[in-house]
């Protein structure tokens, strides 16, 4: 089986945000959406579902735990246990939900810019303050988390930390040895870890993911893990995550929350989020295949035609975050793209005051998509230069 792009002609029937935000001259690649047909395994069960009219609330079945618990142990010899669990709407509902477990009004939870947008609300609406500790980069290492850091945020008051696991937008893969430092930490000050690892079935075979719940007891004991096969199996608008726990004492803390919390699952999410994990595998394996060749494209793409952008090839996921700053187009340059381009990509500036300059690129879409949309851009910068 292989994965390709949907053509253009039939993704613009789409009517989802990637194809109804902007206009039909604008080639979109910004929103974490991928251009590959839904996985057959998953398609199937949607329909037949719906052929038996079984479009109601959710009932008691623990199937998607399950399959949740049998792909972390194939994929990352990680033992979920399915009693340990929860199904809710939305990864952001897992991490706000955590939150509020986690902390009292006011309290201090860590994030690690430049990350995904929403942290940055999702803490406040949780009643937290948002506790920037900024990710580390050297040309020698590449980008990781600043222990010392999140140290000294944790000794000052911070009571939680968000971790975002792979990181979004970098395609960081954190290491175990890194992520049982943090879980110490965390120990050490009696504070929560929320990690969002929705990216996770999207590591690349050059990386080795690592569950925050696996590294440590400590880990353990102060972790709530989010898993949703939204961004894998392309199933967000079906509106279905997983809060996972892996000690008593934070699963009886996701066992105190609402029981509404739960219900609002979506019935035909957790039928799909069921058929993905368990069915979906072989797809998603040839989706990461393209994607793979694409991430090697755009690294070529870019060295032919932008060769003053810097980007590090992500381990994790389909989102490229490229450094435009050498082009002088100012601190969003994706504003600039929009308009003479006419290549949607996401501002730099959203993931943290780190990202000015920067934009984020979806690359999971076709060779052809993507070969035109850097030309695109290419053009500009030639015509900037004259």
């Amino acid at each position: 089986m292989t994965v390709e792009a949907s053509p253009l002609s039939q993704l613009r029937t789409r009517t989802s945000e990637k194809w109804r935000a902007y206009p039909d001259d604008v080639l979109p690649l910004f929103v974490a959406e991928m251009d590959y047909p839904l996985a057959e395994p998953v398609a199937a069960a949607l329909h037949d579902a719906i052929s038996r009219s079984d479009t109601g609330y959710i009932g008691p079945d623990d199937a998607a735990k399950r399959a949740l618990a049998d792909f972390a142990s194939a994929s990352w010899g990680w033992e979920v246990e399915p009693e340990r669990t929860l199904t809710t709407t939305d990864v952001s509902v897992v991490i706000v939900e955590s939150l509020r477990l986690a902390i009292r009004p006011g309290d201090r939870v860590i994030i690690t810019p430049p990350v995904y947008p929403p942290f940055f609300e999702l803490v406040p609406e949780a009643g937290g303050v948002v506790d920037e500790v900024p990710l580390l980069f050297s040309d020698a290492d590449g980008w990781s988390l600043d222990l010392d850091g999140i140290a000294r945020a944790f000794a000052a008051g911070a009571r939680a930390f968000l971790l975002c696991n792979p990181h979004n937008p970098l395609g960081l893969v954190h290491s175990a040895e890194q992520l049982a430092e943090v879980a110490a930490l965390a120990a050490r000050y009696d504070a929560v870890v929320v990690s969002d690892e929705v990216h996770a079935p999207l590591t690349h075979p050059d990386a080795t993911f690592t569950p925050f719940l696996s590294v440590s007891a400590e880990a353990r004991r102060h972790g709530i893990a989010a898993h949703a096969a939204s961004k894998a199996w392309n199933l967000a608008g079906l509106k279905c995550a997983i809060f996972v726990t892996a000690d008593d004492r934070m699963t009886d803390r996701i066992r105190s929350l609402p029981i509404e919390v739960e219900v609002r699952t979506s019935h035909l999410g957790r039928i799909a989020t069921e058929a993905a994990y368990r069915d979906g595998r072989a797809w998603l394996t040839d989706a990461l295949a393209a994607i793979g060749s694409n991430r090697a494209r755009l690294t070529t793409l870019l060295a032919e035609h932008l060769p003053d952008a810097r980007y590090c090839e992500p381990h994790a996921s389909y989102l490229a975050w490229v450094d435009l700053r050498a082009l002088g187009w100012g601190d969003d340059p994706s504003a600039r793209i929009l308009t003479e381009a006419k290549v949607a990509l996401n501002p730099g500036a959203d993931f943290g005051r780190q990202g000015a300059g920067f934009v984020r690129l979806n690359f999971a879409c076709s060779p052809a998509v993507l070969e035109e949309a850097v030309t695109r851009i290419a053009r500009m910068r030639s015509g900037w230069m004259r």
